[in-house]
């Protein structure tokens, strides 16, 4: 029997995440789920924003669902020293879990592209998947320092690092448009040279019938957001994702449609990209699409029950374009929203 763990974490989290739960007890009644703490809540309770009690649940899980953490700027969480913030939380989660590839799949829904910032003909039929590496680079490396008038940060790559998270995106690139670009920024950075060089000779021993290509940052920022049905799969380190990701994500109209997935050595963590939306917490009118949607991808990649994360696709889809939520420009409430949801999985794909 599959155990997820839940951690619906701060704000807006504990909302869709319970709207999300509902969805997979529905299309999954075989598994159970237990709850945990994670964040400015877990500090606020247990004094640490990832609990030893939270790690210990983590052993006997097959994947693990996360609502969000943080609150405003000007939250106390963010006055504590940097290691007992919210977010410093979720790093050690991912650390804990192994979780080196973050996958985010940037889907402009049929009917929905009058959302997107870019015109219409040039959101419509975009489906994108960004794989980033998750623990690696500028964001961990521990050579960094503020020295009085100065500082530094390190960017650090091993072949192993950039081997595991692009052999992720390759096979990911089979199962989609056979379409891969690996971004970088070769020209200036010794670190990006080493990728390059380590994605290349990857193609070149195991996945030769993948068509890669390799792109500078900063052309691909222009591109993604100019052209951005040329893209399949993108696979890039850590910092240069974090922007591209948060940049794409701006395509389908709204964070409340992007969920994510964090996969690696350990059970799979799952997520909506949204922040935590402390202005709305608790007024009921979150949108909970991109957890729900965070749970098709849990189906997907962690329990391998592709025909379940097809229904939950599928209903949402339809959800979207019956009862669309307020930052989709309608009407429906958080509830509304998910009995829309859960009515439609029982309607066939077509």
């Amino acid at each position: 029997m599959p155990k997820i763990i839940t951690l619906p974490g701060d704000g807006i989290g504990p909302e869709v995440t319970a709207a999300a739960v509902q969805v997979l007890r529905e299309v999954a009644p075989d598994v159970t789920t237990e709850e945990h703490l994670i964040g400015g809540i877990a500090y606020d309770r247990e004094g640490q924003p990832f609990p030893d009690s939270t790690r210990a649940a983590l052993k006997d899980a097959d994947a693990v669902l996360l609502g969000t953490v943080g609150g405003a700027q000007d939250s106390d969480w963010n006055k504590l020293e940097r290691k007992l913030r919210p977010e410093s939380g979720l790093l050690a989660l991912r650390q804990a879990l192994g979780c080196y590839a973050n996958l985010r799949p940037v889907r402009v829904q049929p009917g929905l592209e009058h959302l997107s910032p870019l015109k219409a003909e040039l959101a419509r039929g975009v489906d994108i998947l960004i794989v980033r590496e998750l623990l690696g680079g500028v964001y961990f490396d521990q050579d960094r320092k503020i020295e009085g008038s100065s500082a530094y940060n390190t960017m650090r790559y091993t072949t192993p690092e950039v081997e595991r998270v692009a052999r992720v995106a390759f096979e990911s690139a089979q199962q989609r448009g056979g379409r891969l670009t690996s971004v970088d920024k070769a020209n200036v950075l010794e670190v990006s040279e080493l990728w390059r060089r380590d994605v290349q000779a990857l193609h070149d021993r195991q996945y030769p019938g993948v068509q890669l290509n390799h792109e500078y940052v900063d052309s691909v920022a222009m591109l993604i957001v100019s052209n951005p049905s040329r893209y399949d799969v993108i696979v890039t380190e850590n910092l240069f994702g974090d922007i591209l990701s948060d940049l794409a994500a701006v395509i389908p109209g709204s964070l409340g449609l992007m969920p994510s997935a964090s996969l690696g050595d350990g059970p799979g963590l799952y997520e909506p990209i949204h922040g935590s939306a402390p202005d709305i917490a608790g007024k009921a009118i979150a949108n909970p699409a991109a957890a729900i949607m965070s749970v098709g991808m849990l189906l997907r990649h962690s329990l391998h029950r592709n025909d379940a994360a097809d229904r939950v696709d599928h209903a949402v889809s339809l959800a979207l374009r019956s009862h669309p939520t307020r930052d989709l420009g309608g009407q429906a409430d958080t509830a509304t929203f998910t009995r829309a949801v859960m009515d439609a999985l029982s309607v066939p794909a077509t």
